[in-house]
């Protein structure tokens, strides 16, 4: 995706971060509409998804992450990119950001140079997802417009973080990623996430996938990849 196509929202109530944002956006070649509260955020992408959303935590008539729960609770802006950018920057709001679905987390006062290399890397993780409406492999069937995965044709509970990292493996089978690897795809290059996290979501996922658990493989020494070999 070339970033002179790529359309962004910014959900910012502060005019002077926004003004900033505009101009930043500008320079690098995007294009940008800017909103100030959540309800202009929800009429916004109800007239036209973003590739990618901007989203301040603290907002004048809601939170920020209310907005993200419920873009990631529906079908339509399931996938959508969203990078919080924020000035709650303790390490627990950074992990709650991350798992309830946001794809990078950025907090204030932060670097032009480098929110503009973020948003160009999760747009590089998110390009291989968004280009297919449905991912199948073997006996997993993953609808990333519904967000829903099946095996067997059975549909399977699983959460933001392990969804996506289904997802991306599907994406990339047979190939060999190591937990690093799959931190800076997966969650994005935060250093405060242990790699031990991969290894617990693995661990959830194989269980949830049922008869399909021995999909997702474990190469001593290196990582994971997802394969149907025996």
């Amino acid at each position: 995706m070339s970033k002179h196509q790529t359309h962004i929202l910014v959900v910012e109530d502060e005019p002077g971060i926004a003004a900033l944002l505009r101009f930043t956006l500008d320079d690098a070649g995007f294009s940008c509409d800017i909103v100030s509260n959540a309800n202009d955020a929800r009429v916004a992408t109800a007239a036209r998804l973003p590739q990618l959303i901007l989203l301040d935590w603290m907002l004048p008539d809601s939170s920020g992450l209310i907005l993200l729960q419920e873009w990631r609770g529906h079908p339509r802006s399931a996938a959508l990119p969203v990078i919080m950018l924020t000035a709650k920057g303790m390490d627990e709001d950074k992990v709650r950001g991350l798992n309830e679905g946001a794809d990078d987390y950025i907090t204030k006062p932060f670097s032009p140079k480098e929110l503009v290399a973020r948003i160009q890397a999760v747009l590089r993780r998110k390009t291989p997802e968004l280009g297919h409406s449905t991912l199948k492999y073997g006996a997993i069937n993953i609808d990333t417009d519904r967000y829903q995965v099946t095996v067997e044709n059975q549909v399977i509970e699983l959460d933001q973080a392990e969804f996506k990292l289904l997802r991306f493996l599907t994406a990339h089978p047979e190939r060999i990623f190591s937990r690093a690897q799959l931190l800076d795809k997966v969650w994005g290059d935060h250093t405060f996430i242990e790699e031990r996290t991969v290894d617990v979501h693995i661990m959830r996922l194989r269980k949830s996938l049922g008869s399909a658990a021995d999909y997702i493989k474990t190469i001593r020494g290196v990582g994971y990849k997802i394969t149907t070999e025996v």
